[in-house]
């Protein structure tokens, strides 16, 4: 689940993370209740769960009540890369002399926690890990052990931040990480983590992913879901139970475990085409689930071509195959289909699948053959 700025505001003060000053505003004379409250200048903030909101115009400064009023009606209802605008955050303005990227996320590969520490702030970190990777100093972190202060002020020292920053960052970091683990993070990040004229450190941004599967936990996240803005289509696959991230691409993509889904989407793209989403089924592919799948898939208008991918693992192959053609009865699809299946019992599973098959339905032996047949028909043609 991603939170809102405000919301990772509102999360990292739990922790006593140091934030500017501010609140929320859904309608024009709040913000400018709230401006009023915290003091001038202040900055109006548009809260979309995406990118580029500066340069989109959603985030302006204002010295006094007129302009908060100004800024407020036009950031409201904006839409940014389709998101469109619905809250604000107003918070005091504050006075930057330098600015710092900080991050706790999971190395999967390393099997440890990982910190990503730059004197580069203010930036995406991906465009600095490509122009100066040197300026980003990386912390591998055992989760028994955790984040000792020894550890943070070294880290510190290596990402060569001002000295003046140095106990303030330490501090940070180390409720930062906190944060983390003890509120069950996916990720989170301050960019930009500032410095003051004054020398003071605190956290001028939020971003914050939190672990779904975590959710047992935390009653309190309620109040987040409910407030969580999602795609139609991610709103439909929620419902019925399903792992489902919307794209941009023709080629609709569902395939059993999260780790063939990602490699499935990789493929497609590696021959050529665009994912439409990312779906997992999980473990089970009943006729249930798979219609489903294909129901959640055939609402995006924007699908050419499906591509089911499936690997049995301790779900047999037969299993499979019955479930995709039940689940073909219960769902008129809009586009055409190709299937990949292998793995446990796949033979039994081919074969239940060959009467079926036929220039809506395919089935290639290899993802990359079904790969490049979804893309070819999803481009109105056929894999050569």
């Amino acid at each position: 689940m991603d939170l809102f700025e405000y919301q990772g505001k509102q999360y990292f003060a739990r922790f006593g993370i140091p934030v500017s000053p501010g609140d929320v505003a859904d309608d024009v004379d709040t913000a400018v209740a709230v401006a009023d409250r915290v003091g001038y200048p202040v900055v109006v903030k548009a809260q979309v769960q995406v990118g580029g909101r500066g340069k989109a115009g959603g985030i302006k400064l204002a010295d006094d009540t007129e302009s908060v009023r100004t800024h407020a009606s036009n950031i409201l209802g904006m839409d940014i890369r389709g998101h469109v605008v619905r809250r604000l955050w107003i918070e005091r303005a504050s006075d930057i002399e330098q600015e710092y990227y900080a991050s706790f996320t999971l190395d999967r590969s390393a099997k440890k926690h990982l910190g990503m520490l730059s004197a580069q702030g203010g930036v995406e970190i991906e465009q600095v890990a490509e122009t100066s990777p040197e300026a980003i100093a990386k912390l591998h972190i055992d989760p028994a052990e955790g984040l000792s202060e020894n550890a943070a002020r070294e880290w510190v020292q290596r990402a060569q931040l001002d000295p003046r920053a140095t106990e303030g960052a330490v501090d940070i970091l180390q409720k930062l990480y906190r944060c983390f683990v003890d509120g069950d993070c996916d990720l989170a990040e301050i960019n930009p983590l500032i410095l003051t004229p004054q020398g003071k450190v605190h956290a001028l941004d939020a971003k914050v992913t939190l672990d779904d599967n975590a959710a047992f936990r935390h009653g309190e996240w309620e109040e987040f879901a409910g407030l969580t803005v999602r795609d139609p289509r991610e709103e439909l696959a929620h419902e019925k139970g399903l792992q489902y991230v919307g794209l941009d691409g023709t080629v609709g993509i569902i395939a059993n475990g999260a780790g063939l889904a990602m490699s499935t989407c990789d493929v497609v793209n590696q021959v050529g085409g665009q994912p439409a989403n990312f779906l997992d089924i999980g473990g089970g592919a009943s006729a249930q689930v798979m219609a489903n799948a294909l129901e959640v898939i055939n609402s995006d208008d924007k699908v050419k071509a499906i591509f089911i991918n499936i690997f049995g693992g301790i779900t047999r192959g037969e299993e499979v195959a019955n479930g995709i053609v039940q689940a073909l009865d219960q769902v008129a699809l809009r586009a055409p289909i190709v299937i990949r299946l292998d793995g446990t019992n796949a033979e039994e599973g081919r074969a239940i699948l060959a009467p079926h098959l036929s220039d809506r339905l395919r089935s290639k032996p290899t993802m990359l053959e079904a790969a490049r047949e979804a893309v070819a028909l999803a481009s109105g043609g056929a894999a050569q």
